[in-house]
């Protein structure tokens, strides 16, 4: 299986045994991408890493993100130069350990006078010293012309052309994943579907946890001893404080963001078009493959779900905007392929909105010794990680080796492919092994059984191959198939296989509870 390892959902038994029996140097709560950045970081570099996530691999932030490597331009107005130096930087080492998961595309930023120009392409200058932007990739400015030639669709009536520059895009959960599977296969047991209800402290200071599974008719639990435990749970990382004593006051405030997805034909974009809504805020439309999707809301909310709410006004704040800036036909709701929405971990800042709110991550450690992480952007996980790593290996006392995660190619990124399609951009140089076994839905489900760890039809058609937001009628034709092929490998009777397919169904009808009834809006 090349760099990753695989990980079995079969084999879940022998992982929680394996959890029981070992000291490790560190565990991490939540198989988001930061802490799946933690994982392989610190087993490359030679520490006994355990990693424990509630849900599936990815399933809060960490598949619900606007699935963009981008350096941070907007932070340069807030004066954050760190973070747009880190965050440019890192857009490069993706692009080198994972070429498949980080696809260049132009960002287009269409412009109403020569001075908005002469400050973008000031902001971009400064924003291509800092992140080491090879001059071939370095902004382009449009004028009018260019711009109706390269964007037809793009009202053109108040303005005088645009600037243009390359940023990155990606598929967040697979990153997640891969960073995961590297990890496991440099020594780190990761397990996914197992909840961490409490701490094991020994005067005072935390030693180890308890963990159980959350899956249905599964009974495995495992009490996980380490020597330093890191609480990377993203929007959950105030519960997990809680679990501790005298580490129980708030840190975080979430913030919530809504993405819908059309047919491409219907929003034909060949770039990623920055749109202004008329609150003044930034949106985006963005292609990928058939389809086109646009994003995203920002909006403070006090609940911490799985499977947000999705609101009418935030529906209609993307739909209006969208018909305000692009000359198409009406976007009606039963157009609309799919939708998700996600909270993002924020570090609290009192008096501001979302939107102002800094993207910085923040560490701090609680009264029994864990360490906390959250905040951060999705562009500097790899970073964030190695900092993290670097706090835990002076906890131990170890002289461990330097990161290594910036050279070694993540599985899948060995090569750049010549192949654009679908299976490339998911699988990368792995696409071959589902093409060799059929390369259809059922090829798939498997791969992601045996490989990696999808242990319900959830996580395979959510995480694993994002037809639940990128496929015709939201994949809901390959729910059976896959059911079937995965029901096989984890001894499924008909009953489990019709309950698996039926919560699919119900996420999607959920997530369609605002719109209007009828085709596709019900």
């Amino acid at each position: 299986m090349g760099t990753g390892a695989s990980l079995n959902a079969g084999e879940r038994a022998a992982s929680f045994a394996r959890l029981e029996g070992e000291l490790f140097d560190l565990a991490v709560i939540g198989g988001g991408i930061t802490g799946a950045g933690i994982a392989r970081d610190a087993a490359l570099r030679g520490l006994s890493v355990a990693l424990l996530e509630a849900q599936d691999y990815a399933s809060g932030t960490s598949s619900r993100s606007s699935k963009m490597i981008h350096g941070g331009l907007r932070y340069l107005a807030q004066g954050d130069v760190a973070l747009v130096r880190e965050s440019a930087s890192e857009r490069q080492v993706l692009r080198r350990i994972a070429p498949h998961l980080a696809r260049i595309t132009p960002f287009v930023i269409p412009t109403t006078s020569l001075a908005t120009q002469a400050k973008l392409r000031a902001a971009l200058w400064s924003f291509e010293k800092l992140g080491g932007v090879p001059a071939a990739e370095q902004h382009e400015v449009w004028g009018l012309d260019e711009l109706a030639r390269r964007e037809p669709h793009l009202r053109r009536d108040r303005l005088n052309g645009a600037v243009a520059y390359p940023e990155f895009l990606t598929d967040d959960a697979r990153l997640t994943l891969a960073n995961l599977r590297s990890a496991a296969a440099a020594g780190a047991v990761v397990m996914n579907h197992a909840r961490v209800e409490s701490l094991m402290e020994e005067g005072g200071r935390a030693v180890g946890l308890i963990a159980r599974s959350t899956l249905a008719g599964e009974e495995n639990a495992a009490r996980i001893r380490a020597r330093v435990i890191v609480n990377a749970a993203g929007p959950w990382v105030d519960g997990v404080r809680a679990l501790a004593a005298g580490d129980g006051d708030r840190r975080l405030a979430i913030s919530k963001g809504i993405h819908i997805v059309l047919p491409r034909g219907m929003l034909p974009v060949t770039s990623t078009l920055i749109l202004r809504a008329p609150d003044k805020r930034n949106i985006f439309a963005v292609p990928r493959g058939n389809f086109t999707y646009l994003g995203t809301t920002d909006q403070f909310q006090e609940s911490v779900d799985y499977w947000p709410e999705i609101g009418r006004a935030d529906i209609d704040y993307l739909l209006n905007a969208t018909q305000a800036a692009m000359d198409v036909p009406a976007i009606r709701d039963r157009d609309i392929v799919s939708l998700w929405a996600g909270i993002r971990p924020l570090i609290g800042e009192a008096g501001k909105k979302a939107t102002e709110v800094s993207r910085k991550d923040e560490m701090w450690v609680g009264p029994s010794g864990v360490i906390a992480i959250a905040g951060g952007k999705l562009s500097a996980y790899r970073a964030m990680a190695s900092r993290i790593v670097d706090e835990v290996a002076g906890r131990l006392g170890r002289r461990t080796p330097p990161c290594l995660t910036a050279d070694l190619p993540l599985p899948g990124g060995e090569r750049v492919l010549d192949g654009d399609d679908r299976l490339d951009r998911l699988y990368g140089t792995e696409a071959a092994l589902i093409r060799a076994v059929g390369g259809d839905v059922a090829a798939e489900a498997r791969h992601a059984t045996m490989h990696e760890g999808a242990a319900t039809l959830e996580d395979y058609w959510v995480r694993r191959s994002a037809r639940a937001w990128f496929d015709t009628d939201a994949g809901r034709a390959a729910l059976a198939p896959a059911a079937e092929a995965m029901g096989r490998l984890l001894g499924w009777d008909d009953r489990r296989i019709a309950a698996e397919i039926h919560h699919c169904l119900q996420l999607d009808r959920n997530s369609r509870r605002a719109l209007s009834p009828g085709p596709g809006g019900e």
